[in-house]
């Protein structure tokens, strides 16, 4: 299994952990451009259920994402607790919901174990493989699979 991200110099990756209630997920740390807390969205009509709304983020309007909601979870009802990971997927700019961000993990491909045959489809279509370290389970997410290029047009 491969996964891409920032290649470290002795052979790691390195990505960024959070956590979404009590499960933690990692993406791909270049794919992160800031952490910032939680703003109120401002709602868009007729935009995908797990879209919170959209912000004005310097000037440009970034669409905030309900990632609990778009990994088939319960929808998030933020706090100030609550961060937004800003960032790139693709061409575009998202605003990912989370309770909060929890690690930097560097590692390598064989860190990286497949995802469970039982897993649902969904499941399949973002998760890239599972993290078994340090006593936990972190499940390896792919932002481009979860908003595929016509979905991210319509945010």
């Amino acid at each position: 299994m491969s996964y891409t991200g920032k290649t470290i110099s002795h052979g790691g990756r390195e990505l960024i952990a959070f956590r979404i209630g009590d499960q933690e997920f990692t993406v791909n740390i270049m794919s992160v451009r800031e952490i910032r807390g939680w703003t109120s969205a401002t709602p868009m009509p007729r935009s995908p259920a797990y879209m919170k709304g959209v912000i004005n983020l310097r000037g440009a309007v970034l669409p905030i994402i309900d990632l609990s909601l778009r990994l088939g979870m319960k929808p998030a009802e933020p706090t100030p607790r609550h961060v937004i990971i800003v960032a790139q997927v693709g061409e575009k700019a998202v605003g990912l919901l989370v309770d909060a961000v929890s690690d930097i993990l560097t590692v390598t491909d064989d860190n990286i174990q497949p995802t469970p045959e039982i897993a649902s489809d969904l499941e399949r279509s973002f998760a890239r493989g599972i993290l078994a370290i340090e006593n936990r389970m972190i499940c390896v997410i792919e932002l481009e699979s979860l908003f595929p290029e016509h979905e991210s047009e319509a945010a």
